[in-house]
């Protein structure tokens, strides 16, 4: 169970590294240039999807660093949850804008951050 929470976190980590990176250093246009499942840009300023993208990368880091350091773990856990609430955010965002087609990858992301959260915070914990 240990290594396939590490293979899922690492992969989330991954993805959101990259995926709020992008959002970070790329103009809000660009973004929206990808094709239809990007416009959802539209409705945020450019300030909120660098926010966003910010937010992502944090939590990337923070799947792996803190377990990686022996820091504060706790932490593992805590920011797989605060990804499964910006990918809830970003289901209400498609349902609002009548994009349920797309929310399909928003409930893998939130299924396999979910089961992070719960693995690290319940059976492989590393704390205790």
């Amino acid at each position: 169970m240990n290594l396939a929470l590490w293979i899922v976190t690492g992969l989330l980590a991954l993805a959101y590294f990259l995926g709020g990176g992008s959002k970070l250093i790329m103009p809000k246009e660009k973004i929206a240039a990808f094709g239809p499942s990007s416009q959802w840009v539209d409705d945020f300023s450019a300030g909120g999807v660098k926010a966003i993208g910010a937010l992502e990368v944090l939590a990337a880091l923070g799947l792996i660093l803190p377990a990686v350091l022996d820091i504060a773990p706790i932490l593992v856990p805590l920011a797989a949850l605060g990804l499964v609430l910006i990918m809830v955010g970003a289901a209400i965002v498609r349902i609002r804008r009548h994009e349920v087609r797309f929310m399909a990858v928003d409930v893998v992301y939130i299924v396999l951050a979910g089961l992070v959260a719960w693995g690290r915070f319940g059976p492989e914990s590393f704390i205790g």
